[in-house]
């Protein structure tokens, strides 16, 4: 108990906060939210006592993340909310093989969107002497915080506990480490840091289960030039921020110098671009974040995979509801570009759901069942991807958890012709979709995984020690705090 992350077992598994992944200022929980988590906290304390565990040996196992679904399932209904649920039995709760069968692992799960923040990288060396970013994170409190340097705390989220946070805590087998938005020199993850920790990775498991992006963004000087280096560190796509650059102004991909950047990664033959939209990074930017460009860049360039990360969707815009062909931005407005420039389902656009689907799904499942059916429905079944943008938000397991049990209420599928989630398109979004576009051998990949050191780690395992903790900034003054030195 010594060692237990929670040994009292104060911490929910379904990890319910303001916490954001530091692209937007966090929203606080409302009433309604709060008396979830109150609600899923008194339900652990009383059906650990009815089976004769600790809180925390009922936490850590499936029955506690079933009795949280449940109790997010009452308070959101309580309040009026019911278009989405968490489809969990009532006995799950108490019946671990039934929670297993419900919430435990059935398929491979690729994401394509993770964070990784380098404890030792030269991105210190830039900042203001005596400064102490992501001390707000709640894990710096780690025993890697007391070793001898200015900020030792930072190796609380070094690459140790990426890995156990992302594959031994989560059902992760594959994750694609992707960037953040920076000035080149105050990149908290570098190409050649994301290489090395790749390394590290697949030294230790004997596989692949890293894969790298390039960051790039065309508006900004040197990175255009700097594509061909990039691509010697066999990264699988590039990723940019269209509402990022220079002075704070982004681009449109159909500007002179995103059409660019589509040509360069055309003859470098990587043509995958992950492009950050929806989320805006202050008034400024926000014209750059909409989507009225992804179906006239895809419909120019039909041999090149465009992945739209976060799909479009605006944190504090107007609510996610049936398709509005008059909205001009969120996911909308994503579907609006496609429509106008002749843009298929399930063609060259993809939908990545990142900070969409936590924010949605725990906060507000009325949205989040809209966001997954429109997106289903115009951007194409094959075409949805999983990402879930931790570390910011911890172990993605309570992410990958609540997409096996979310459902779209059948009244609303029938309203707005929304397919049902089965097990088979819960397969595709959680790999198969992906597997595509980065051309994967999921059978041998899946063998792999099954065998290597990690699988191993996980079977050795006395019981699961998850820390149910997030890294992202949870306050106004935190998020200020990040932003500043990432941006310089």
């Amino acid at each position: 108990m010594q060692h237990d992350a929670d040994p009292q077992g104060r911490r929910l598994p379904v990890k319910l906060d303001s916490t954001s992944n530091g692209e937007f200022a966090p929203i606080p929980l409302d009433a309604s939210l709060r008396r979830a988590n109150a609600l899923a906290a008194e339900r652990a304390t009383a059906l650990a006592r009815r089976l004769g565990k600790s809180r925390r040996e009922f936490l850590i196992s499936t029955c506690g993340a079933a009795s949280s679904f449940l109790a997010l399932n009452a308070a959101h209904a309580a309040a009026g909310r019911t278009a989405g649920f968490f489809a969990v039995s009532t006995e799950s709760a108490l019946d671990t093989q039934l929670a297993t069968a419900e919430l435990g692992k059935q398929e491979f799960i690729f994401d394509v969107q993770g964070h990784f923040v380098n404890p030792d990288g030269a991105w210190l060396e830039v900042l203001a002497p005596g400064s102490r970013p992501l001390t707000f994170a709640p894990k710096i409190a780690c025993a890697r915080a007391q070793e001898p340097g200015e900020r030792s705390y930072l190796r609380c989220l070094g690459s140790e506990e990426f890995v156990k946070d992302v594959f031994v805590d989560s059902d992760t087998d594959m994750m694609v480490l992707s960037f953040v938005p920076s000035a080149r020199e105050r990149e908290p993850l570098t190409i050649e840091e994301a290489a090395a920790t790749r390394a590290i990775v697949e030294r230790m498991a004997g596989t692949h289960r890293l894969m790298l992006h390039g960051r790039v963004n065309p508006n900004q000087p040197g990175d255009l030039d700097d594509m061909e280096r990039l691509a010697k560190f066999g990264i699988v796509a590039w990723k940019t921020y269209t509402q990022f650059g220079p002075g704070g102004e982004g681009f449109f991909m159909t500007d002179d110098a995103g059409i660019a950047f589509v040509e360069r990664a055309r003859k470098i033959g990587i043509r995958n671009i992950c492009i950050h939209k929806g989320i805006p990074f202050g008034q400024k930017s926000y014209q750059h974040s909409t989507c009225s460009d992804i179906g006239p860049i895809a419909s120019q360039f039909p041999d090149v995979n465009f992945l739209i990360y976060h799909s479009g969707w605006v944190p504090d815009g107007k609510p996610e509801g049936p398709y509005d062909p008059s909205r001009t931005d969120g996911i909308d407005a994503l579907i609006s570009s496609m429509h106008k420039a002749g843009v298929k389902p399930n063609s060259n656009v993809y939908a990545e759901l990142g900070s969409t689907w936590r924010f949605l799904a725990l906060r507000k499942p009325d949205e989040a069942a809209h966001a997954l059916g429109k997106l289903f429905k115009h951007v194409g079944q094959n075409n949805v991807l999983w990402g879930t943008d931790s570390i910011w938000y911890g172990s993605p397991q309570d992410q990958i958890q609540a997409f096996r049990a979310f459902q779209i209420a059948p009244e609303v599928r029938d309203r707005y012709s929304y397919p049902q989630i089965t097990p088979e398109l819960r397969r595709k979004v959680f790999a198969l979709n992906a597997a595509k576009p980065y051309q994967l051998s999921l059978d041998e990949l899946t063998k792999q995984a099954g065998t290597d050191a990690i699988a191993r780690e996980k079977l050795a395992a006395e019981r699961p020690n998850p820390t149910f903790r997030t890294y992202g900034p949870r306050t106004r003054r935190e998020f200020l705090n990040l932003a500043s030195w990432s941006a310089g």
